[in-house]
């Protein structure tokens, strides 16, 4: 028997970043399993009313309000940043949104859409993301909620924000990697032409993203340590391979990656034992140090922090 698609609503205000309200529907939509869609994607808004963009036209979202009440996700896209702080949204769209969070299902949001989704009370005593350059005023109106303005996106299991534009592509994969596994959500990314996986703990601002044509580049490093995982890996091994002191190293790294080496390392070992776990017949032993963790233990704390389950399950 075929599953039913996980059913995604996409609440869309007026004054709504059209990107940002075209991203789940562009991720979601490519995200296939033996070519058959497992996600079903409608945008709507209060009464199916067209909807102002901040890009000077309007959309028709075919859909009104009781698209939430049976979603099993919720995504609110981004809405104008000047003006986010200071307005008042739809009282009927934010009971929409408490109910649907009530009943269970699983609620998102894209760059400014977490001034909306804070608007329903549901991120108080929360970690949460925006776009940056919100930041400000998002702790002025709202500040019962973490905000942490330096990551890519959240996931706090039902909760979830992402920061801005690019950022809500990773939240959606990222999502679609968490329901449907690896492989669907790498296959999804390559259909969308973006990068399979951007850890969300990375930096929204990257001081320096392409080095100077006579600036040496922490990247060449990077590649090789992504074909190395499995042997020791420390900060000097790296430098070297760069032809770096360890200092110089640390601080191009992190403004190339806007990460230190050793997170990023290892969120790309738990991304490498994930696909492993869902892609062959390994023991975990053998995944554990096919990932570079050496020890099972190692793997099982560091994949429970990350992904918020154990290997076995």
């Amino acid at each position: 028997m075929t599953a039913p698609r996980h059913r995604i609503a996409v609440l869309a205000l007026d004054d709504a970043v059209p990107f940002d309200v075209g991203i789940p529907g562009q991720v979601f939509g490519s995200a296939r399993r033996d070519e058959r869609s497992l996600y079903s994607v409608r945008v709507c808004s209060p009464g199916a009313a067209p909807v102002d963009t901040t890009a000077g036209y309007s959309i028709q979202p075919k859909y009104g309000l009781d698209e939430i009440a049976t979603a099993d996700t919720v995504l609110i896209p981004g809405v104008r940043g000047a003006t986010a702080a200071g307005r008042e949204y739809p009282a009927e769209a934010l009971d929409a949104i408490r109910a649907a969070a009530a009943r269970g299902a699983r609620v998102a949001s894209i760059c400014t859409g977490a001034f909306v989704l804070a608007a329903t009370g549901l991120l108080d005593g929360r970690r949460a993301t925006t776009h940056w350059l919100w930041a400000d005023a998002f702790r002025a109106r709202y500040p019962q909620v973490t905000l942490d303005p330096d990551v890519l996106f959240i996931d706090e299991g039902t909760i979830a924000t992402s920061a801005g534009v690019a950022a809500g592509i990773d939240l959606c994969l990222h999502l679609v990697r968490r329901d449907q596994g690896s492989e669907v959500a790498n296959r999804a990314a390559r259909r969308c032409v973006a990068p399979p996986w951007r850890d969300g703990g990375q930096a929204q601002y990257v001081e320096r993203p392409v080095p100077t044509a006579s600036g040496a580049s922490t990247g060449p490093t990077r590649a090789w340590a992504l074909d190395h995982l499995d042997e020791p890996l420390d900060l000097a091994t790296l430098a070297a391979h760069a032809g770096m002191s360890v200092r110089t190293f640390t601080r191009r790294f992190r403004q190339e990656t806007g990460r230190a080496p050793g997170p990023w390392l290892i969120a790309h070992r738990v991304d490498r034992a994930r696909h492993l776990l869902e892609e062959t017949d390994l023991s975990v032993d053998r995944i554990a140090d096919r990932a570079g963790f050496g020890t099972t233990a190692s793997l099982r704390q560091h994949f429970a922090a990350a992904v918020g389950t154990s290997p076995g399950a």
